[in-house]
């Protein structure tokens, strides 16, 4: 166990951050799970801008892999684009 207090707040704060960022992934998960499940270009085409936006922001706070967004936008793209 900790024994100092700074060792003890950084225990309280990873947790707080832990909680926030598996949120975050797990909503952009659904958010690109409903998105290969649209059938429509033209709901697919207004949900596209919305999940891009998600995986940046979670790239950029390193909650996922700054390559592993760039990949998950190509093949998002890519699909939406075959729709149309």
């Amino acid at each position: 166990m900790a024994n100092h207090k700074s060792a003890i707040k950084r225990i309280r704060t990873n947790a707080a951050k832990r909680l926030r960022n598996r949120y975050q992934a797990k909503t952009t998960r659904n958010a690109i799970k409903k998105l290969r499940n649209t059938t429509t270009a033209e709901e697919a085409k207004a949900l596209l801008p919305r999940v891009v936006s998600m995986l940046d922001r979670l790239a950029k706070k390193n909650v996922i892999h700054k390559k592993k967004a760039s990949n998950n936008k190509s093949k998002l793209t890519k699909f939406v684009n075959k729709l149309a």
